[in-house]
């Protein structure tokens, strides 16, 4: 199974579930399974940011009946693995998926009673379940995106298939003929709705896309994505008391959660995710290319996947009500010392910058990919490394006398920076990169909808694919 289809089960479904549960008559039919995760000890964390909900959702390759072997053999892991991004304030969402082929740097795993543990390095990120279980996956997304992750809901393959049953099958456009025997599925070309079983076969098919490959796959997921949130929005399940009925028990029979994802929380992401418009609910893929040591496996593309994760974490990724997606950058930077909030720093132009890029947030490798970044929009770094003399809790620009439009520019193509001069400090600039972190923005303006559609993303709102 792939990524699209368990974002809309697990991030809708715990979104419709948590408002139903405001009325007496329903409430009695949610009960979630739970899993215990300790946050707390994946040692410094990203910062969180105030209005947003990341919710890690995981489509694992659970098997029950004759299958249940290969849970034994292989283990337990998620075929999907989707941050979805709630914003709560502004209501709109933003799903970021994450190839299960991905070779990432593990961060360590502990061995328990139920799970052998791991001493982490470089592995496929959905391995992290297979030694620790939903504790260890989430500590392991976390870590190498830089995205604080507040919950976490993992649904399994049957789960899915009953909840696409449960609101009556999902209207999809299949352009061409599929006969995919690895993923047992026969489907005719045209229009025509699939019920949970041809869901479950089309979100697993490989050989039904261009490429045959899991990025293919994901393509397919996120147009299943927008069907589902359709059919919940223009259906019965909200007024239909046994559709109704028949969507709760499946959802709450498919999910497991994080011990925190209480219905309180539920309800509150009810609320702000209800009215939103589906063109606010995009979907994207994060930026990958083929592994140099491995083609069948992928890693980050960089520097496109770590600005797509920087504004994620920042909550900049997230379209803002009424704005069509972003703040359009604003310049980002304020000043301490008296300068200019205006975009842009004066005369000073990004050849005339240099500076000292100095890691504070607690993400391994994060000086180097600002470095990429920085050099790309046109300054000039000298050097990267940690803070030793001036360690700021917030992102700080320390610049020296007369070097004030320099610090301004360099400010402005930030999320957030403030500028502090120094009168010690001769030459380079110093850039202390703090628990505020946000993507670099660039010269020209903020993260927004068209980059999201560089990068390939889509909304809910509509399917691309159109049958004659």
């Amino acid at each position: 199974m792939s990524l699209g289809q368990w974002a809309a089960v697990g991030a809708t479904g715990v979104v419709i579930a948590g408002s139903l549960a405001t009325y007496a008559t329903v409430g009695d039919a949610l009960s979630f399974d739970t899993e215990a995760i300790e946050p707390d000890a994946w040692g410094d964390r990203p910062a969180s940011v105030d209005g947003i909900h990341n919710v890690l959702v995981l489509g694992t390759d659970e098997r029950a009946g004759d299958d249940a072997g290969y849970n034994e053999e292989n283990g337990i892991r998620p075929d999907v693995l989707m941050i979805a991004s709630i914003d709560t304030d502004n209501g709109g969402a933003t799903m970021v998926n994450l190839p299960r082929d991905l070779v990432v740097d593990l961060p360590a795993c502990e061995a328990n009673d139920e799970y052998p543990g791991s001493e982490g390095g470089e592995d496929q990120l959905n391995h992290a379940m297979r030694y620790g279980g939903l504790d260890c996956q989430g500590n392991a997304v976390e870590s190498v995106t830089g995205v604080h992750i507040d919950h976490m809901v993992a649904v399994d393959f049957a789960g899915f298939e009953n909840i696409v049953d449960s609101v009556g099958g999902v209207e999809m456009c299949v352009p061409e003929p599929v006969d995919d025997p690895n993923a047992d599925l026969q489907l005719e070309a045209g229009e025509q709705r699939l019920d949970g079983s041809e869901a479950l076969g089309l979100a697993r098919s490989r050989d039904s896309t261009d490429l045959g490959s899991d990025l293919g796959r994901i393509e397919n997921q996120q147009r299943m994505i927008g069907a589902i949130l359709r059919e919940v929005q223009s259906g019965e399940i909200l007024t239909s008391p046994s559709t109704l009925r028949n969507f709760l028990d499946s959802v709450t029979d498919s999910l497991v959660t994080d011990e925190g994802l209480s219905l309180d929380v539920m309800m509150e992401l009810a609320v702000a995710m209800r009215e939103v418009d589906l063109e606010n609910m995009h979907m994207v893929t994060v930026p990958v290319d083929d592994h140099p040591a491995d083609p069948n496996k992928v890693a980050f593309q960089e520097p496109a996947a770590q600005e797509l994760l920087s504004a994620l974490a920042s909550g900049e990724a997230l379209p803002g009500e009424g704005d069509g997606g972003g703040d359009g950058g604003d310049g980002g930077g304020g000043s301490d010392d008296g300068g200019s909030d205006s975009e842009g720093g004066g005369d000073a132009e990004p050849s005339d910058v240099s500076l000292q890029v100095l890691n504070n947030t607690g993400q391994d490798g994060l000086a180097t990919e600002v470095e990429t970044m920085l050099n790309e929009e046109g300054f000039t770094v000298t050097g990267t490394g940690n803070p030793e003399e001036r360690v700021p809790d917030a992102t700080t620009i320390y610049h020296g006398p007369g070097q004030d439009a320099e610090a301004e520019l360099l400010a402005s193509a930030l999320t957030t920076a403030t500028t502090e001069e120094v009168p010690e400090l001769e030459d380079d600039l110093e850039l202390v990169m703090g628990s505020d972190w946000g993507p670099i923005e660039g010269l020209g303006g903020g993260t927004g909808d068209s980059e999201l559609d560089e990068l390939g993303g889509t909304t809910a709102a509509d399917d691309d694919v159109v049958c004659e």
